[in-house]
């Protein structure tokens, strides 16, 4: 089955850590992206980059930024096949934001 394993992340807390700590970090995420689990990854741009689009009423409203205002963003994905959720939450555990006050929202993907 897939997984949406979304990385939501104080922006900046990978930069803030020694450079050992950083390189180690970076690290484990390459390496998730280097499993045969691993079916794509992306990391996104910074959350001020964001533009968010409503509809309202027949208009199209745009907002400068991401949809909500909270301490931590998406940063990015990976999309990963997993034998079950257990093994998609061993995955999640493994990346650096779950464990840096950040979050790893683990999500199974519909099929068509």
């Amino acid at each position: 089955m897939q997984y949406a394993l979304m990385i939501y992340a104080e922006p900046g807390a990978v930069e803030a850590l020694a450079d050992a700590e950083r390189e180690a970090a970076y690290a484990q995420y390459f390496a998730l992206a280097e499993d045969a689990r691993c079916l794509g990854n992306v990391r996104l741009q910074p959350g001020e980059t964001a533009t968010s689009v409503r509809v309202v009423g027949g208009r199209t409203l745009m907002t400068d930024g991401p949809f909500a205002d909270t301490k931590e963003v998406l940063g990015g994905f990976y999309l990963v096949e997993a034998a079950d959720l257990d093994e998609a939450l061993e995955l999640a555990a493994g990346l650096p934001a779950a464990r840096l006050g950040g979050a790893v929202e683990v999500r199974p993907v519909m099929q068509r």
